[in-house]
């Protein structure tokens, strides 16, 4: 691959300002771990996002989505080929009504505040989720007892061939950690929540209870991306990590979190060796004990 060539290409139609060369993806994680991409494309419109992935498509170059990097580990050799961040650059609002239209770059947590401001509820418990609406839309993001699907009415998305669909809920086929977007590989454009109107105070006292909540029993003074696993049917995850005596285990500088044994976390300069030979060590000692296969929430990219 000729990275100045596709550069050349990208400029065509994507300011300079938003390209990145050799972009090292410990930047753009949460984990604050990752090597570097070849290219990063920072997109401020549907054209450049478009322009990226069917560039990408016709000169057969790998290419990654990412949002906010809250829910990623990035492997230590980095990643070739193209990564789009869809995050900062891409994040308007608008409100009417009762509905919320908003595009996937935007954080959950200033979209939460947003919402506070129009009275609207039903969107508390995604205030203190990490990452971007449209992670939270592919995975069907949810936290004490709610889910995206519960919210969303529907979602602009592009194909890998760059076309832009809208799908409503039902069609997103939303799952637990799961949905169309992922299954097909779609990018998340842009979603329309509906909410209701509500007490204002009730709604900042749910979200402070909830904020209280994650700051107390969640390590969040540490770079992690968030729940390691996801939820084993029957089991919570921390429990069986913390009942297996693995509170507080270290790989270099890899540890399972001696707050929360659901989260690992960064305590130093850990590598993603480091965590991926944590998660395996987990997994193995879970198995062995309860009989229970733990598989990553996180998701896991770059060159092996």
């Amino acid at each position: 691959m000729n990275i100045e060539m596709i550069q050349q290409k990208l400029l065509e139609k994507i300011h300079i300002d938003h390209l990145r060369i050799n972009e090292h993806m410990s930047k753009h994680t949460s984990f604050k771990i990752g090597g570097p991409a070849d290219i990063m494309v920072l997109p401020t419109t549907v054209d450049e996002i478009k322009h990226a992935l069917t560039l990408c498509k016709e000169y057969s170059i790998p290419y990654q989505i990412i949002g906010n990097g809250s829910n990623l580990l990035v492997r230590d050799k980095g990643i070739r080929g193209v990564v789009i961040k869809i995050a900062e650059n891409y994040n308007a609002v608008r409100v009417e009504d009762n509905i919320v239209t908003a595009q996937a770059g935007i954080l959950l947590s200033t979209l939460s505040k947003k919402i506070m401001e129009y009275a609207l509820a039903g969107f508390e418990f995604a205030s203190g989720i990490p990452g971007t609406l449209g992670g939270a839309v592919a995975m069907n993001a949810g936290a004490y007892g709610s889910e995206m699907k519960e919210v969303l009415q529907g979602a602009t998305l592009m194909d890998d061939k760059g076309n832009v669909i809208y799908l409503d809920r039902d069609a997103l086929e939303l799952e637990y950690r799961n949905s169309i977007v992922l299954k097909k590989g779609y990018i998340v454009l842009e979603a329309k929540i509906a909410l209701q109107f509500g007490d204002l105070g009730k709604i900042k006292e749910i979200t402070n209870e909830l904020t209280q909540k994650r700051t107390t029993k969640q390590p969040l003074h540490l770079p992690s991306a968030g729940s390691t696993f996801k939820r084993p049917p029957g089991f919570f995850a921390g429990k069986l990590i913390e009942d297996s005596g693995l509170k507080g285990v270290r790989v270099g500088d890899a540890q399972v979190s001696d707050l929360h044994s659901g989260f690992i976390v960064n305590i130093g300069k850990a590598s993603a060796e480091d965590v991926l030979n944590l998660i395996g060590l987990v997994q193995k000692v879970v198995r062995d004990k309860f009989g229970v296969d733990l598989h990553p929430e996180v998701r896991i990219i770059g060159e092996e």
